[in-house]
């Protein structure tokens, strides 16, 4: 199984939407342990990248990727736009040139897309991060793939991993950001950054098993 430009682009429209539905559930779990602003901020920039899309119908998959990168970087406030600006980017990079995206093609690009922003935000796993969401997602899209199992199903089992993340996240205490200055206050909070991502992940799986 493959996907094409326009698949991509609708899956990006689907984490456009699914931010804009969930931005005052964002910004309230972001009240308790942050600024207040995430939902806000994602919002913005998902609607920045969603007006550019038509622009982009003609170029190849990198391409895409890297302009909703770029977007993400210039309009989102707060560690999120460099954070999933990144992401994109270095997904672009492992998928430049390419205008379809086999099961491995796919695996590159999240791969790239997780090491990305572990590189920008210097975290590991187990700090409250978006990272506890993106990377048991990450793991479980490789187990399946090595299982023989087709992209659209790897999808489902790497949003479900997701959310298991993101439930994990209200057990921990924050190590890194904002949210890491109330220490043991942190505890019994779900983390907004791995919420957006796990949110973003459950879209994409959504649109590709739809084909």
């Amino acid at each position: 199984m493959t996907i094409d430009i326009s698949i991509v682009t609708d899956v990006i429209k689907a984490m456009a939407r699914v931010i804009s539905e969930n931005k005052e559930y964002l910004t309230q779990l972001d009240s308790a342990i942050g600024d207040a602003d995430h939902g806000i901020n994602m919002d913005r920039g998902m609607q920045a990248v969603a007006s550019k899309l038509p622009a982009l119908s003609d170029k190849d998959i990198g391409t895409l990727l890297k302009t909703v990168g770029m977007t993400l970087v210039s309009t989102v406030g707060g560690a999120a736009g460099p954070l999933y600006g990144t992401a994109f980017m270095r997904a672009g990079q492992a998928a430049s040139g390419k205008d379809e995206l086999n099961e491995e093609d796919v695996l590159a690009a999240l791969e790239a897309a997780l090491k990305g922003i572990k590189d920008r935000g210097k975290a590991v796993a187990g700090e409250k991060t978006m990272i506890d969401s993106i990377e048991p997602a990450v793991k479980a899209y490789s187990d399946a793939l090595k299982s023989g199992i087709g992209l659209a199903e790897s999808l489902n089992r790497a949003k479900d991993a997701a959310s298991e993340g993101m439930e994990y996240t209200k057990n921990i205490i924050a190590t890194k950001g904002r949210a890491s200055y109330l220490g043991e206050r942190s505890m019994g909070h779900q983390d907004p950054g791995a919420t957006s991502a796990c949110l973003m992940l459950v879209a994409a799986a959504r649109v590709v098993s739809t084909i």
